[in-house]
């Protein structure tokens, strides 16, 4: 069933099908593509814990066996005032989500309250209860896949056997890069029945910062690019908002298919500490705003400064004349590092 929210004051309309993912946000006729959403984030991305036994030495949250869990009554408060601000979905994130103790009951209570719950997983901790509540609540799950790949291929080939849409988050950075490019050309077998890859530049941030890693370092910028937005692709592809930058400068895609970073104007990061930030990755970098009995997520959304600084550099001079600032809009806030237009 599609949903449709009409923000007459805005002069725009938002629709949603929680069964297939598909979203829009359409202007008015003659009127300007929205900047921001005043009411409130379309998404959010929950931290729901910091706990995973992988410890991985990318992991951008450094997350542990050590990690704590969000408790789900604060949980419960987010998806409550979430629906209240018409938020569309929410992605479950960590550590690895699906290992809270209280998982099955947040999958629950995020469907009852009619938010679609999404989330990332490393694979672990999969039970059968688990799947099954993944199969009847959630949009889609998505599989990290990183080397040696064979535990990514047994978790996709689990929840493809369970109907369960799967889309797999593929780390891009100089080295990784040349196997995205043999994916895309010819994929491996445990791919043929995803969604989608998506692909998530890599950041310096975590318990490890490998410079040499950095995306921008790789010469087959250009190649790997326009192999992934041309019909000559193997796979269906999607990026993350920290790779538009390359979309844009190298690519002759279509601008509308392809969106800006939303952080701080259509989505919004809730850590399983109960602090808010516009994006993730920043959890590491600032304090954030605290989300307490004293304030609603609405009122930090409207009137935090860290919400409205990301804002303010969306809308600045920072790339002056370049002609891919109103699509790109100034490339990632945190991070320089990540911006791969070659511009910069």
């Amino acid at each position: 069933m599609l949903k449709a929210i009409q923000y007459k004051s805005l002069g725009y309309a938002t629709f949603f099908n929680p069964d297939t993912g598909f979203f829009a946000r359409v202007p008015e006729k003659g009127k300007p593509e929205p900047f921001w959403s005043p009411h409130g984030p379309e998404l959010m991305d929950i931290s729901i814990t910091n706990w995973c036994d992988k410890g991985c030495s990318f992991c951008y949250k450094s997350s542990t066996i050590r990690g704590e869990h969000m408790e789900v009554c604060d949980y419960k408060k987010i998806i409550d005032q979430a629906a209240a601000m018409g938020t569309f979905q929410v992605a479950l994130g960590g550590g690895n989500p699906n290992q809270h103790p209280d998982f099955i009951e947040i999958l629950e209570y995020t469907v009852s309250k009619g938010v679609v719950p999404n989330f990332t997983t490393n694979g672990r901790g999969l039970s059968d209860e688990i799947l099954e509540a993944t199969r009847k609540f959630c949009g889609a799950v998505a599989v990290s896949a990183y080397p040696p790949y064979h535990e990514a291929a047994k978790t996709i080939a689990k929840l493809v056997a369970k109907k369960i849409k799967v889309n797999v988050h593929f780390i891009l950075d100089a080295t990784s890069i040349n196997t995205a490019i043999e994916w895309l050309t010819e994929p491996p077998e445990f791919l043929y029945n995803i969604n989608a890859i998506i692909f998530l530049n890599y950041k310096p941030s975590g318990r490890k910062i490998f410079e040499k890693r950095m995306l921008r370092n790789s010469s087959r910028l250009d190649d790997f690019f326009k192999l992934a937005t041309s019909s000559r692709r193997k796979l269906k592809v999607g990026f993350d908002a920290c790779c538009v930058s390359g979309v844009f400068a190298r690519t002759n895609v279509n601008s509308s298919m392809v969106d800006a970073c939303d952080a701080g104007r259509f989505s919004m990061y809730i850590s399983e500490d109960l602090r808010v930030y516009p994006c993730s990755f920043q959890s590491g970098l600032a304090a954030g705003d605290s989300f307490n009995n004293e304030s609603s997520l609405l009122d930090i959304w409207t009137k935090s400064q860290n919400m409205q600084a990301f804002r303010n550099y969306f809308s600045s001079e920072r790339c002056g004349p370049c002609g891919h600032k109103s699509t790109c809009m100034n490339g990632c806030p945190l991070f320089d590092e990540v911006v791969v237009c070659g511009h910069r």
